[in-house]
């Protein structure tokens, strides 16, 4: 992924490592629970053909930094702290595309009065996607030192079939998605089972675009369609025949969607 590398201070002092591309009006990509910067290279090109695009690495993985304890609003406030620089040197407000738990980091931040103009969120998911006993095998898969089963067993919950699993297991990747998972999926699921996606949603006043797969698991749909129900201004489009990793294997799809929405 080329562009430019560079970083801002949250409210807390943790660095927040960015790469941007492209020109054109701010669009900032939040990724989801396994995923950094590099995650966007599917999409990367054809955004930065249209727009200022910038991807950021969330809190304790890739070029950013971590702050202990943690506190699930920080992740709040690093894309708010994002979404400040960008717009301050565009003198505008910023669009956001947030992906799964980056969505519902996304929403928060919105909800948080960030400056962002348009917000476009696919499947955040919320407490019924990390149920207590799930979360207890989890914390004691990467408390024993295997974060390859704890990563299998999220990539379930998420509902990709063991067929993709495996695919995703064999593909080569830019970077270790292990370290991620060992660090990062405790303290995420936790946050999920407290967050409140409705009462987040009730606070946003921007227009919103609901990205959904139909071959995702039951909650995405109810999850969405709980969002949408709060939200003042909302757009939901469903992409045929995907799931909850179409940002990586339908980036067309994405983008056309994302043009329709943005412009």
């Amino acid at each position: 992924m080329d562009g430019k590398r560079h970083q801002v201070t949250s409210a807390d002092g943790t660095v927040i490592g960015l790469l941007t591309a492209g020109a054109g009006p701010d669009l900032l990509l939040v990724h989801g629970g396994m995923g950094c910067i590099e995650s966007w290279a599917p999409l990367w090109d054809r955004l930065a053909r249209r727009y200022r695009v910038t991807a950021m690495d969330r809190r304790g993985r890739g070029t950013s930094g971590d702050t202990q304890p943690y506190d699930y609003r920080c992740e709040f406030a690093d894309i708010a702290a994002v979404a400040v620089s960008l717009a301050t040197a565009q003198a505008g407000s910023v669009d956001v595309f947030g992906h799964s738990i980056g969505a519902t980091f996304a929403l928060g931040a919105a909800a948080g009065g960030a400056p962002i103009r348009r917000l476009a969120l696919y499947e955040p998911p919320g407490p019924q996607t990390v149920p207590a006993p799930w979360r207890e095998r989890v914390t004691a898969l990467i408390e024993a030192g295997q974060p390859g089963p704890a990563m299998i067993s999220f990539l379930r919950e998420m509902g990709l079939p063991d067929t993709r699993i495996t695919e995703l297991r064999n593909a080569p990747r830019s970077y270790d998605v292990l370290p991620i998972v060992a660090a990062t999926m405790p303290r995420e699921a936790q946050a999920l089972a407290g967050i409140d996606l409705a009462a987040l949603a009730a606070r946003v006043s921007v227009p919103v675009l609901l990205l959904l797969g139909p071959a995702s698991p039951p909650w995405a749909s109810e999850l969405t369609a709980s969002v949408a129900a709060a939200l003042p201004q909302s757009t939901q489009v469903s992409l045929p025949g995907q799931g909850h990793e179409a940002t990586a294997e339908a980036p067309d799809l994405v983008d056309r969607a994302l043009e329709e929405f943005l412009g």
